[in-house]
């Protein structure tokens, strides 16, 4: 089979396209036919060697995708051979007590396909069957692989974690990221007054057809000051902080007594200087997200597309793969970026 891969940490500069067998499967697990897979930063850490554990070269990248059931093993049968579907990326023990709790996200085993696995960047991939969710009607093959960690990790921040509540106000940095866009399509499914933010005025009003009450353009205002003045002093009940760095800080200070705040990235860099005593003063709880298990992927799939849909900024050829990171890392986009196989 043909597939992306690299056989050196240097970033996406080091992507090939190379030749590999097509992966066998046990009794428990799908071959999928990949169709398409979608970008995450997840893949440029991996990429550069900043992953904390040795990654096996060479590599086949990737955790996202949607496809065709190829091949079932013998065990399998809630998808069958043409089956349009979608592939979970987590992987887990399985045997565990977090497993078992349906926590497999919180197993110490748990990891994504493409960061110590063959990724999805191939003519195929191999998942276990219960990772193998069908795709709903009406989704493209592009839609659909933008789905995963994307979706998840909102779903869980949101409503598995933080309780979103009907009619609270939240705030969701980066209106233009794949997360973002989640974010904010998730609160608004909870009737949430939501705050977000971009980096450019071309970005407002895509920010604002998605749902977001206030766009704030960051480099011309004042966060916590338009939070302020837009709340009439009362804050968020919630700040999702996808950023990292700085931007914690200001999350910490944008939510009301007794606030949540979610922390599932960070982009802009992991060390981040915390007030204690903003913390306890104000009884803030803290949710740290990482993915989810796939109990949220059965409470959110069945909302696709009618109440959800996955914001494509972009789709590239497989050969293209490098310039389609290249495009991630610019930041000039607004919702997923996708390459098709």
């Amino acid at each position: 089979m043909k597939a992306l891969y690299y056989d050196e940490q240097k970033g996406y500069q080091g992507i090939k396209v190379g030749e590999f067998p097509v992966p066998e499967i046990s009794d428990a697990e799908v071959l999928v036919r990949v169709k398409a897979f979608s970008l995450n930063h997840l893949d440029v850490w991996v990429m550069e060697g900043k992953y904390p554990m040795p990654v096996p070269l060479p590599h086949i990248f990737g955790s996202d995708a949607s496809g065709i059931v190829e091949k079932t093993g013998r065990l399998v049968t809630q998808v069958k051979p043409g089956d349009e579907v979608i592939v979970f990326p987590g992987l887990s023990c399985g045997a565990c007590a977090s497993c078992t709790a349906g926590r497999e996200n919180e197993c110490r085993d748990f990891s994504l396909l493409g960061v110590l696995t063959p990724g999805v960047s191939a003519e195929y991939v191999k998942a276990p069957a219960v990772n193998i969710f069908r795709k709903p009607p009406g989704l493209s093959f592009e839609e659909a692989a933008g789905i995963g960690i994307t979706y998840t990790t909102a779903w869980n921040g949101l409503v598995m974690r933080a309780g979103i509540r009907q009619g609270e106000t939240v705030l969701v940095p980066s209106a233009g990221s794949g997360a973002g866009t989640a974010c904010i399509q998730t609160a608004k499914l909870y009737n949430a007054t939501v705050i977000t933010t971009v980096g450019s005025d071309e970005k407002i009003e895509k920010a604002r057809a998605l749902g977001a009450d206030l766009v704030i353009n960051s480099t011309k205002e004042d966060l916590i000051e338009a939070v302020k003045q837009f709340t009439t002093g009362a804050l968020a009940d919630i700040a999702v902080d996808l950023v990292g760095a700085d931007s914690f800080g200001r999350s910490l200070a944008a939510v009301k007594r007794g606030g949540r705040v979610v922390t599932f990235g960070a982009t802009a860099g992991d060390a981040a200087t915390v007030s204690l005593r903003q913390v306890f003063g104000k009884n803030l709880t803290i949710h740290g997200v990482y993915v989810g298990p796939r109990a949220a992927v059965h409470q959110y799939l069945p909302l696709f597309p009618r109440k959800l849909r996955t914001v494509v900024d972009s789709v590239y050829d497989f050969a293209d793969a490098p310039k389609a990171y290249e495009k991630l890392l610019s930041r000039r986009f607004f919702g997923k970026i996708v390459v098709t196989v």
